[in-house]
């Protein structure tokens, strides 16, 4: 299955299904010398794994990390990196009574239609199982990327119809993010997401939100014209996490609505160097970063697999019902933004390291 594999210079390549002995990923191109630990990733893995709190799925999945190559005495070789993660808490039978039935909001069909074939516990491949892989990788990527001055930051903004109010980006922290468990530095809007996820999930249904990034002392030159730009390569890296339906950066969508001496940023000297005086342009001008914050904001939907009755298909095209058994999350917004985090730190790390390639000096 081709597409496995995301970025140039720093790649990653991950494998394995949601119920299978394991999944994992392979990082190539990192630089040799970098400490690395299994504990470096847990911290990361721990905010997106399962089970956390009562508003995600209730898998008890330990997602403990196996560094199995690419590193000597602590230190990255410059020869791939392999971190596994070992299945421990699938539980295949609450897939099978819905085996030859197609359900609604996931990729059963379109994956048959490709395909002919498909793993039908818990998604197999497509799985959002699979973003463990992304996460451990994303650790490394923002060990490259702190030692440049670059820090990435994700929180949720809405869930349902609660919007947080404004946010602090210039100061706000991991810290302020994981206070509470729909991981909102509002406090009080964060109460409100949590009651009305909990409130969702005891209706078996779920619902669907939105989460912005940050990603703050990115220099000016990342982003390659017209194809690789930074802003279609960000938006390709969001586009394919499990449940996301689109991507903004900057003003976004609001921009439609705007004039083009409403919107445009001016130009400023700030601290002896060239600055915008505000920030609509979301850090970004022609896919190129411009040194400024890159701000991204990215919409998931509810959560496919739900206990409620619905009309559906079977594999052999009889019109029928069903309902979806198992653990899943009522919303996916607190274990989306690590996930968010780690796929900006690839793009920007694999951006940063063909840009010294190609620009470097003398």
């Amino acid at each position: 299955m081709p597409g496995n594999s995301f970025g140039q210079i720093f790649r990653i390549t991950t494998f394995g299904e949601s119920h299978g002995s394991m999944i994992g990923v392979v990082i190539d191109g990192c630089p040799p010398g970098l400490l690395l630990s299994e504990d470096d990733l847990r911290p990361d893995l721990e905010r997106r794994r399962p089970g956390q709190s009562r508003v995600t799925t209730p898998r008890a999945e330990a997602d403990d990390p196996e560094i199995v190559s690419g590193l000597f005495e602590g230190r990255s070789t410059g020869a791939p990196i392999c971190i596994l993660f070992r299945n421990k808490d699938a539980r295949s039978r609450h897939y099978d009574d819905i085996a030859k039935l197609y359900r609604p909001g996931h990729a059963d069909y379109t994956v048959d239609a490709k395909y002919g074939i498909r793993d039908h516990r818990g998604g197999g491949r497509l799985s959002a199982r699979e973003t463990v892989a992304r996460v451990a990788a994303g650790v490394v990527a923002k060990k490259l990327l702190t030692a440049e001055g670059i820090d990435i930051v994700g929180y949720t903004v809405q869930v349902g119809s609660i919007m947080a109010g404004e946010i602090d980006r210039q100061s706000v922290r991991v810290e302020d993010v994981d206070a509470n468990d729909v991981r909102c530095p509002d406090a009080l809007a964060a109460k409100a997401m949590n009651e009305l996820i909990l409130q969702v999930r005891k209706e078996g249904d779920s619902i669907g939100g939105t989460a912005e990034f940050i990603a703050r002392g990115c220099p000016p030159g990342l982003g390659e014209p017209v194809f690789d730009k930074l802003k279609a390569d960000l938006a390709k890296a969001f586009l394919s996490i499990p449940a996301v339906t689109g991507f903004e950066y900057g003003s976004g969508f609001a921009a439609a609505q705007m004039r083009g001496s409403e919107h445009n940023d001016p130009f400023v000297m700030r601290d002896g160097k060239v600055a915008t005086e505000t920030n609509r342009h979301g850090g970004m001008l022609g896919g190129i970063s411009s040194g400024e914050m890159i701000i991204m904001r990215a919409p998931l939907k509810p959560t496919s697999s739900i206990p409620k009755e619905q009309r559906t298909v079977s594999t052999d095209h009889t019109e029928t019902t069903v309902k979806v058994e198992g653990r899943h999350d009522p919303c996916l917004l607190p274990r989306f933004v690590p996930i968010g985090e780690a796929m900006i730190a690839l793009v920007l790390a694999d951006h940063l390291m063909r840009w010294r390639a190609q620009c470097s000096r003398p």
